[in-house]
């Protein structure tokens, strides 16, 4: 199931709020939230107004409660979809970006959209800045997850992993800024070449296949992990 959209709610019709919450995140996710306003929110969840303020102090606050859910959601999504690409840290990192493909080529996709929210939000202490803060830093320990587990597999210091896991999210966050931009679903598979390649740089990596076996370019990246560590 794509992340892109909230899951249906099943037989029960949902309240009130999670109306809302549906309709902030479907109307927002596509067109922006300084474009949506409240009125289309509270008509699009067949909603009164008055419930509106019953529940949310503004629409701020309504942008903030629905990206949260969304994150639960996104992460759960993306937790498990990469879980069953592989048995080994190193087929699941890889897989995260095919989970991503299949996200990518789904209808309604629009991005990330906690970069989308982050880009019209100025100040970093807002309320939705946190979440999409809170978002990354969640989707990154689950990086930092799979690198540990990877460094601890090859029997390379853990302390490599802390690097690694940023230069990943930076290959994942890319890999969606370009299919949004562009609209190819494929930027997932040059992110993942270009991740392939990094994972062949660091200590303990297998030479590629044919290639003739050589130290000096797991001497560099370690070096230079060690320098990141200084």
């Amino acid at each position: 199931m794509s992340p892109a959209t909230p899951a249906a709610s099943g037989g029960a019709q949902p309240d009130a709020r999670e109306r809302l919450l549906d309709a902030a995140e479907a109307l927002i996710y596509a067109g922006g939230i300084h474009a949506t306003g409240v009125d289309a929110i509270v008509r699009e969840a067949g909603a009164a107004r008055k419930s509106f303020y019953t529940w949310f102090e503004s629409k701020d606050a309504l942008v903030a409660a629905a990206l949260a859910r969304r994150d639960e959601r996104w992460m759960r999504w993306f937790v498990e979809g990469t879980l069953k690409r592989g048995a080994s840290p190193e087929a699941r990192l890889l897989g995260m970006f095919d989970v991503l493909r299949e996200w990518f080529a789904s209808e309604g996709f629009h991005g990330c959209a906690f970069l989308n929210a982050s880009g019209e939000i100025a100040s970093p202490d807002d309320p939705i800045r946190v979440v999409a803060r809170e978002h990354k830093e969640r989707l990154l320990g689950f990086v930092r997850e799979q690198c540990g587990a990877l460094m601890a597999e090859r029997g390379a210091p853990r302390r490599h992993a802390e690097r690694l896991a940023h230069q990943w999210l930076i290959l994942i966050d890319g890999a969606i800024a370009v299919a949004l931009v562009s609209g190819d679903a494929d930027a997932a598979r040059d992110a993942r070449a270009a991740a392939r390649s990094l994972l062949d740089t660091l200590p303990g990596a297998k030479p590629p296949r044919g290639a003739t076996p050589s130290r000096p370019p797991a001497r560099r990246a370690a070096r230079s992990l060690e320098k990141d560590d200084e």
